[in-house]
């Protein structure tokens, strides 16, 4: 092809691109100086989209601490940078006041905002895409009969390329109607509610399912556990791995609704789930979930493997680590304080296969629980000032032999990896 062509599809494609461009302007342009919308909903439409907020969750990426009611700035960690929750109130300029209930039904199941740019998928409208229309209408009934606030959105941290979002369009193409595969089997109408509940609007694969290197959910293996989101790990919620790490029915529900069961606490984003959604729910809806997580068939929880203090090696100083770091809250036995400290003995983290979490609790620590009712757990220092690399590895190793059954080796490197990438979450 000679110069001359070359030129001139240069020229052609600059000025589709540059026409793309300004269209796309003046729609936003047109779409945002749309009048703003009065919602006038009956009572019962609106407690019902209360309900269903807090099912799906919505406050815990909508509410910033300390920030009013859903109106944006949480930020989201995502391997492409950081993405900010936006303001949901019906603020005509900055939140979503102009939205007409099939703008709103749109954006949460196509991913489309009104003026016509692609969200992120951090907004899980691909789990949202299966959304009774009727639970759509009355969250959106709920959401614009909040008080309105001003409040711009915060700028995202998405760096170049993803931060074109023309280019969602064809990640949208890919990924954005796959099905869910479900985690469990079952047939039972409480099962199928659990199914909508986990894997519509409680979207819980956006966090507990592994993603591919676009970020996009893998479908087939639903539910089987995420360490790549954020600091800690989203475990293995599938019946195999809630029964390797000791679950039962009555563990799920106690879990679910007080954030407090036999063998774990909740911590963490699972804080905030159980704080802002699953302790709100009806006990028939908690319970679906757990049919739904479970199976109609549920398997039975694994016994925990006998102790083995030493396992992997030498487990003398690691033992002395236990008694001088940890036993004054933890108790002498791994037994736990109540209201103080959870238990270590068949402690759901501890049994669990992964070491993440457990790794980063000793290396971080844990903020002040405060759980659904008077509940509370105190706070745990870290301990990555004081313990090498090795150490840290011994002492998780010692405690996953110990009080979990787990005889896996715990690397020097692994905990390396994750104490330099404290600062990046």
């Amino acid at each position: 092809m000679s110069k001359r062509r070359w030129k001139r599809l240069i020229a052609w494609v600059a000025l589709i691109a540059l026409v793309w461009f300004a269209l796309d302007w003046l729609a936003g342009w047109w779409y945002r100086r749309g009048p703003a919308v009065q919602v006038d909903a009956a009572p019962a439409q609106i407690e019902r989209g209360r309900y269903l907020v807090a099912a799906a969750d919505c406050a815990a990426c909508h509410t910033a601490d300390g920030g009013a009611p859903f109106a944006g700035g949480v930020p989201l960690a995502s391997p492409f940078g950081v993405i900010h929750g936006t303001n949901i109130t019906p603020d005509a300029q900055t939140g979503i006041g102009r939205y007409s209930a099939d703008d709103f039904f749109h954006a949460i199941t196509r991913g489309e905002a009104r003026d016509g740019h692609q969200l992120y998928p951090a907004m899980p409208y691909v789990s949202y895409k299966t959304i009774a229309r009727a639970d759509s209408d009355a969250i959106y009934a709920y959401l614009m009969t909040r008080p309105a606030v001003k409040r711009e959105n915060s700028a995202n941290g998405v760096g170049f390329p993803f931060n074109v979002r023309t280019g969602i369009h064809a990640w949208n193409l890919l990924f954005a109607r796959a099905q869910a595969r479900p985690a469990s089997q079952g047939q039972s109408p409480q099962w199928k509610r659990g199914e909508y509940l986990v894997e519509t609007l409680g979207h819980c694969g956006e966090c507990h399912s592994p993603r591919g290197w676009l970020g996009q959910v893998d479908r087939s293996n639903p539910l089987a556990g995420n360490d790549a989101l954020g600091r800690f790990a989203a475990p293995d919620l599938t019946p195999q791995g809630l029964a390797q790490r000791g679950w039962d029915r009555t563990g799920l529900l106690a879990y679910l609704g007080r954030g407090v069961a036999a063998h774990a606490v909740a911590s963490d984003e699972m804080l905030k789930v159980v704080n802002l959604s699953t302790s709100r729910l009806s006990q028939d809806d908690v319970g679906a979930i757990a049919s739904y997580l479970l199976g109609d068939a549920p398997p039975a929880p694994v016994a925990l493997a006998g102790a083995n203090a030493a396992a992997g090696g030498d487990g003398a100083p690691a033992q002395s680590r236990y008694f001088a770091l940890c036993a004054g809250c933890h108790g002498r036995d791994g037994q736990g304080v109540p209201h103080v400290a959870p238990a270590l003995a068949g402690n759901s983290g501890v049994r669990d296969p992964n070491p993440h979490n457990l790794i980063v609790a000793i290396l971080d620590g844990l903020p002040e629980h405060d759980l659904p009712g008077l509940e509370r757990m105190q706070d745990m220092p870290g301990f990555s000032a004081q313990l090498s690399d090795q150490e840290v590895a011994e002492l998780a190793q010692w405690l996953r032999a110990r009080y979990g059954g787990q005889s896996a080796q715990v690397s020097a490197e692994r905990v390396k990896k994750l104490r330099e990438s404290a600062g990046s979450h």
